[in-house]
């Protein structure tokens, strides 16, 4: 059948049909408005045809309506009517059609709540926290920055952290919880998305957040999508400059620059290789910096505080360093906003600085003279450190040795040789900018060293410590922890056939294969990932201590390191900590702690380590004994009586 205008005619039913489906994909409240009118186009009309055929029903109109809602309203009611036949029938089909229809409607509330559960897993709901720390990204840092600022002690605590990554919110929540993060003390609310979409990152409220961590992933383009996100921060956030601070790390130093130029005024920009070849450079000749730095970044024990100047009012910075019993003194921050790190002891203390302190927190820090504890006759006279030739071994190659080695060219002493073996070939030292020196003697050399037989033949004994550093992510079959392990396990069975101990500083990727390192106690794991993400956390709490730890993981400047008790004080004296800072003081340096030599290879999970003692604890100190000092710390690789022939090549096998 045609229509008068020529297009087909719709069956009736058709239609119905097609205008019922578009109610039902419209949503959940439509269906549910449906049903409720068809339920009561049914009900109403048969309540009143059951009054009005009841002859026993009240005659007034009133009380007969009264009636009809008595009998809706007991719609689940079959056969609650009696009388004749057709009276039953009709009270059986409305008790019918209610279950019905009531059934229908839990049945879509269900469905309606079933979809609102699955949407919310999927995590792209708003959030509308205040005050809270928004994390964006994923990357192998995310449960140590995530479970730092859980551990962080009240107030510093953030009330929630808010992450943001492109990744399942149930596999994330599974992550942190698996890792070990303490849910418990603070709200982590997971939201899954692209954090570079400014629609997407708009849910999260970065507005209204304490402090923004954009954290870079494994993969190549890392740090190209650092960059993004952080323009989708930009264009969130607009070009107010009282926005949340924010902290990202990029892998390339290529890009740093124009993150910072994304990130604006109030961005903090990490190169997390620099830091991690720094790191590694400095371990090469401070035995058990690592857990130094371990212990000095995470919030366990004592970090870097702000404190007040006021009593120090133009006097001279020395004069702080024996004037806080419980806190250990490193630095100012000028009124100008500057970081002064170990100044000289006659630096003035102007109005408006802030002393940097290592405490156990910002509470903690009290002012009081503690000259009286100082024993000048146990004080060792100053005395240079001593200088000579060394040699290092790098087994292995990945992106961040060139930039090892370039922290091993800046603070060599004349004389140091490194000898690189590889798997594969690499490019050879390059020239120095500038005509400067070329610093220490590199040698590159080729051998397969995934084969154990060419590990086990490898000749230490010329060599002062090794590196070993493992490949990169990609860069072959399986994990990159894989071949570093059997590579320390390969050193470690040379150490036990020739009866010596090497120094070994290697690179591990997952903290979980720390204790399985086969190393010795002398020996220094860093764990790249977890350590920056300490330093991601520290600087998320206090952005002012950016410009410190830049300093103290940089090659020039003053730097965390580990010296012989004997050049403070004398071989079995017994003194104060208090004097050991004098000493110090006198040597233009901040002591911070100790290490004790008994319990370094046989203690607790601290290995004899211990910062920020108080200035009146008094100990016998030994020659073995180390001082964890803040100093300058250029010329600081290993010595050695006397240097091995200068030709020979890495250990042949």
């Amino acid at each position: 059948m045609e229509s008068a205008k020529g297009r087909p005619r719709v069956p009736l039913r058709d239609w119905a049909r097609y205008r019922f489906d578009r109610t039902l994909a419209r949503s959940t409240g439509t269906l549910m408005g449906w049903l409720v009118i068809t339920c009561l186009a049914v009900v109403v009309p048969v309540s009143l045809l059951l009054v009005w055929t009841d002859p026993g029903s009240p005659t007034s109109l009133s009380e007969r309506l009264i009636a009809a809602w008595r009998i809706s309203a007991e719609t689940l009611r079959l056969g609650a009517a009696t009388g004749t036949p057709l009276r039953l029938v009709l009270s059986a089909v409305l008790g019918l059609v209610a279950l019905l229809c009531v059934s229908t409607l839990v049945g879509v509330i269900t469905t309606g709540l079933a979809e609102r559960m699955a949407e919310l897993s999927r995590g792209r709901s708003t959030v509308l926290e205040q005050g809270h720390v928004l994390v964006l990204g994923w990357s192998d840092q995310v449960t140590t920055v995530v479970g730092e600022l859980v551990a962080a002690r009240a107030p510093r605590r953030p009330r929630a952290i808010v992450l943001l990554a492109d990744r399942d919110k149930a596999e994330m929540e599974d992550t942190l919880t698996a890792r070990g993060a303490p849910t418990a003390r603070a709200r982590i609310i997971c939201r899954s998305g692209p954090a570079s979409d400014p629609d997407v990152l708009a849910l999260v409220s970065p507005r209204s957040a304490s402090t923004v961590v954009v954290l870079p992933s494994a993969e190549p383009t890392a740090d190209a999508e650092v960059l993004r996100i952080l323009l989708a921060l930009r264009a969130v956030l607009g070009e107010d400059t009282d926005g949340p601070p924010v902290l990202a790390a990029v892998r390339d130093d290529r890009y740093r620059a124009p993150a910072r130029l994304a990130a604006g005024p109030r961005g903090t920009v990490l190169e997390t290789d620099t830091v991690t070849a720094r790191l590694i450079a400095q371990c090469v000749g401070r035995p058990g910096l690592s857990l130094v730095l371990r212990d000095l970044l995470d919030f366990a024990g004592d970090e870097f505080h702000l404190a007040d100047t006021t009593a120090f009012h133009h006097g001279a910075f020395g004069q702080t360093l024996l004037s806080h019993p419980n806190s250990c003194v490193v630095g100012l921050l000028t009124p100008e906003g500057r970081t002064l790190l170990n100044p000289p002891a006659d630096t003035v203390v102007r109005p408006g600085s802030r002393l940097i302190v290592l405490a156990r927190d910002d509470d903690s820090t009290r002012v009081e003279d503690c000259r009286h504890l100082v024993d000048a006759s146990a004080i060792v006279a100053a005395r240079p450190d001593p200088a000579g030739p060394s040699r290092l071994l790098l087994l292995g190659w990945n992106r961040r040795a060139p930039l090892v080695l370039d922290q091993l060219r800046s603070t060599a002493r004349p004389g140091f040789v490194v000898d690189v073996v590889a798997d594969s070939a690499v490019p050879g030292p390059r020239e120095p900018e500038g005509g400067e020196s070329a610093g220490p003697d590199v040698r590159f050399r080729s051998a397969p060293l995934s084969r154990p037989e060419i590990l086990l033949g490898l000749d230490l004994d010329p060599y002062d410590a090794v590196v070993v550093l493992g490949p990169d992510r990609g860069d072959g079959p399986g994990h990159p922890d894989d071949w570093t392990l059997v590579t320390l396990l390969a050193v470690r069975l040379l150490e036990q056939r020739t009866g010596r101990e090497t120094r070994v500083v290697t690179e591990l990727v997952d903290d979980r294969n720390r204790p399985l390192a086969p190393v010795n106690s002398g020996s220094d794991v860093i764990v790249s990932g977890m350590l920056i993400g300490l330093l991601m956390a520290q600087i998320a709490q206090n952005r002012h201590l950016a410009p410190v730890f830049e300093e103290l993981f940089s090659a020039e400047g003053n730097n965390v390191c580990l010296r012989p008790a004997g050049a403070y004080i004398h071989p079995g004296a017994e003194a104060t900590f208090a004097g050991v800072v004098a000493a110090a003081r006198d040597r233009g340096e901040c002591a911070i702690g100790y290490r004790r030599h008994d319990i370094a290879r046989t203690g607790p999970g601290d290995h004899g380590i211990r910062l920020n003692p108080p200035k009146g604890e008094r100990r016998v100190w030994h020659a073995e004994d180390q001082v964890v000092v803040v100093a300058t710390g250029r010329h600081h690789l290993p010595t050695v009586a006397a240097g091995p022939d200068e030709s020979a090549t890495a250990g042949s096998p």
